[in-house]
């Protein structure tokens, strides 16, 4: 017998031995395991990210919070149903009060919770000068701040009905391309990324601890969610995830270093926004050779220039062939003007 035939009768003998196993609970496994993890999915829980930023996860978008001496910072604060869990996940990682809010961008599922987060903190320049003061009548909650766009598209001045209740509306609000506070011990900077994901759309960056949360910009459990009827653009998302490696940095090997925070998904570092922006650009690359060959949409679709990231980016909500007409429409527009 060469043993070119033992092997492959042993082979035969282990996958023999290994099919009863298989056709039970194995088997039954493999068949309905998740292909992603539900990272949204009701069960809300906080976790460290590193110094005093914090994640509250599981509500439906995630949660940033730093944690400084006299109170909370949030930034996003998921839907208004969960705000409650949210609140109870907040005090697990610390009692102090929240005493500001940011807004990545006017989605409900980043600003739902608005009202009864805002209502639950503290304004530190509440009532100024007391009942007969200079400003007696300050925000007692927590200021929710917002990019300027941010409320003009809450308050109906996009040709949006307004967002209700008004509670849920930015009270701070900046025009310019980035604000600074300092809050914890350490500058928090809010960059203003438009035409990405909206054109309102803020990446928070917390220097000192360097973390960076980022909104809608980029997540690990979906494509790049373009709004084209509220500002969007494939260009612009390019544009904010290289704004991200901007201020990124890795430890060792591409990995470790700045810590990111998506809008959705688990915690990554610049490698994984890096491979997100060359998906993103290798898609967006596919498209445009389809339309400069004069492909219609149809023809582009069943190209299928998602196929191989469908796996891991595809969503019921927000599907490969939702991500290419969204490409397609965006590049063509462009094209007219």
């Amino acid at each position: 017998m060469t043993a070119r035939m033992a092997t492959a009768r042993l082979l035969a003998v282990l996958v023999g031995s290994l099919m009863p196993v298989a056709q039970g609970p194995l088997l039954a496994q493999l068949e309905y395991r998740p292909i992603k993890p539900a990272y949204d999915d009701g069960n809300v829980e906080a976790l460290p990210v590193r110094g005093n930023v914090h994640l509250v996860a599981g509500s439906g978008a995630n949660v940033v919070v730093q944690v400084a001496p006299d109170g909370l910072l949030v930034v996003d604060t998921s839907v208004a149903a969960m705000s409650e869990k949210v609140l109870a996940a907040i005090k697990t990682i610390s009692e102090k009060p929240i005493r500001n809010i940011i807004n990545t961008s006017a989605d409900e599922h980043h600003t739902g919770g608005n009202e009864n987060l805002s209502n639950a903190g503290r304004n530190l320049n509440a009532g100024i000068g007391g009942p007969s003061g200079r400003e007696p009548a300050r925000l007692e909650g927590a200021p929710v701040i917002a990019h300027e766009l941010v409320l003009h598209r809450m308050s109906g001045l996009k040709g949006e009905a307004p967002r209700m209740p008004f509670g849920v509306w930015p009270h701070d609000t900046f025009f310019t391309n980035r604000k600074q506070i300092y809050f914890a011990d350490e500058v928090v900077e809010m960059l203003h990324m438009p035409a990405a994901h909206t054109d309102g759309d803020l990446i928070v960056w917390f220097r000192k601890s360097d973390v960076v949360s980022t909104g809608d910009v980029f997540s690990t459990v979906t494509y790049p969610m373009i709004d084209l009827t509220r500002g969007g653009s494939v260009q612009g998302i390019l544009n904010a995830l290289n704004s991200i490696l901007d201020i990124t940095f890795p430890e060792f090997n591409n990995q470790g270093g700045t810590l990111v925070v998506p809008g959705h998904g688990r915690i990554c570092n610049e490698s994984d926004v890096a491979e997100y922006r060359d998906m993103t650009t290798i898609i967006r690359d596919r498209i445009q050779s389809m339309i400069d060959k004069r492909m219609t949409l149809a023809q582009v679709k069943a190209a299928g220039p998602s196929k191989d990231y469908d796996g891991v980016y595809s969503t019921p909500a927000w599907t490969g062939e939702m991500f290419v007409e969204a490409i397609y429409t965006d590049l063509t527009r462009a094209r007219r003007r």
